[in-house]
């Protein structure tokens, strides 16, 4: 099942181990944790189905601290398994990129 695009709003639950390692006394939520958050959405929906092959495009704008919302977008690109990814929170953007999925087994993750 495709879908062409599909948003969320999260909230960053302060107890998430996501915020444990990155940093005492000052947590932020790693850039890995926001690309698993779009992942997971893909995944749902029933769009992101196979491996993720590749990332490319992919900027971190702000940091995320503990009990931010974030809402994410993702839309389908005009090519098949790539999808354009947003997060933002309030009226600022946190991560953009695009994401690409194959069925095949190996990942790779492009600059």
């Amino acid at each position: 099942m495709e879908v062409s695009e599909t948003t969320v709003s999260v909230i960053t639950e302060g107890n998430s181990p996501w915020f444990s390692g990155h940093f005492p006394n000052n947590p932020i939520l790693p850039g890995i944790a926001q690309l698993k958050m779009v992942v997971d959405l893909l995944r749902k929906s029933g769009a992101g189905d196979g491996c993720m092959a590749g990332l490319s495009r992919v900027k971190f704008r702000k940091i995320v601290r503990p009990e931010e919302q974030l809402d994410i977008q993702v839309r389908c690109d005009t090519t098949k398994n790539h999808f354009i990814f947003k997060i933002t929170s309030g009226n600022e953007d946190v991560c953009s990129g695009k994401m690409q999925f194959t069925q095949n087994k190996k990942t790779r993750i492009h600059e």
